[in-house]
């Protein structure tokens, strides 16, 4: 058994290993008894992994079998190295996975690993609502001041979105059409975070323009307008902030109406109502 281990134990010792198995067929790992040492070994090999992950030993041997079978361990310089990234990857997604109640597939995503992990009332030997700073109230009128700030800051972007559609319409976009795009584009960014992102989401959605009846430069030029300029270069200017931004910072809809260029974007931009009825000529019968 030493000289087996010792023969995969080394990086040109793992691939010749792995080659092998992969040409016999996927029965040589269930037969093969280099197969089940080397899978015994990384057991013992990430076992203080796995403990520092808070998972049984098994687990790392599990991820390690699913990537000793993957032709980028085969192919790579060091192939004990790729083993042990995708065997940490995977003992982290395990042990995010325990905390948030959820999958491991989907703690690997980013929108959800960022969470904390889930609390229960029987944790702590202090009630939740001691505990838990999110539940204290404040001394005196804190409390009632903390709340007109989140109200204060909640009315200043909700006016914002309601002077931005109010100056498209005023810029020639029909109410109903600037209302839904912009609330839309609102909701977005709500989900998004951040101005770029959702600029960089919203362009490839396609379903969005068409319920919408827009068309792509109408389109872009109102994600432009509104989320701001994406050139990192216009970062700091009024075109990269934007109108959302511009009106939530304090900018004066007058303000934005003196900018000829901005002016002239939004109202080029607006979509034009087409007729429905036929109209009849003067001197012809219908």
């Amino acid at each position: 058994m030493r000289s087996a281990t010792a023969r995969f134990t080394t990086a040109e010792g793992l691939r010749s290993l792995l080659n092998r198995l992969d040409v016999a067929g996927p029965s040589a790992w269930r037969t093969d008894a280099d197969a089940e040492a080397l899978m015994a070994y990384t057991i013992r090999k990430y076992r203080p992994l796995a403990m520092t992950h808070h998972c049984a030993p098994e687990d790392s041997a599990v991820a390690a079998f699913e990537a000793l079978r993957t032709s980028a361990v085969r192919n790579a310089y060091d192939p004990w190295a790729v083993v042990t990234r995708a065997v940490q990857v995977t003992l982290i997604a395990e042990e995010r996975a325990e905390g948030l109640l959820c999958s491991p597939a989907q703690a690997r995503r980013t929108q959800v690993s960022r969470h904390h992990d889930a609390r229960r009332f029987s944790e702590y030997e202090t009630d939740l609502l001691e505990f838990h700073p999110a539940l204290r109230a404040p001394a005196d009128g804190a409390s009632d001041q903390s709340a007109d700030r989140g109200e204060n800051a909640s009315t200043r972007a909700f006016e914002a979105i309601d002077l931005a559609i109010a100056l498209f319409a005023a810029l020639g976009w029909p109410l109903n059409t600037a209302t839904c795009a912009l609330d839309y584009i609102a909701a977005r960014l709500i989900e998004c975070g951040s101005r770029p992102t959702t600029h960089a989401m919203l362009r490839r959605d396609r379903s969005a323009h068409a319920v919408l009846d827009l068309d792509r430069r109408a389109w872009s030029t109102l994600l432009r307008v509104t989320l701001g300029n994406p050139n990192p270069d216009l970062r700091h200017t009024a075109s990269g902030h934007g109108v959302l931004l511009r009106l939530l910072i304090g900018d004066p809809v007058i303000e934005l109406l003196a900018d000829d260029q901005l002016v002239l974007e939004i109202s080029r931009s607006a979509p034009r109502l087409v007729r429905t009825e036929t109209e009849v000529k003067p001197g012809k019968v219908a």
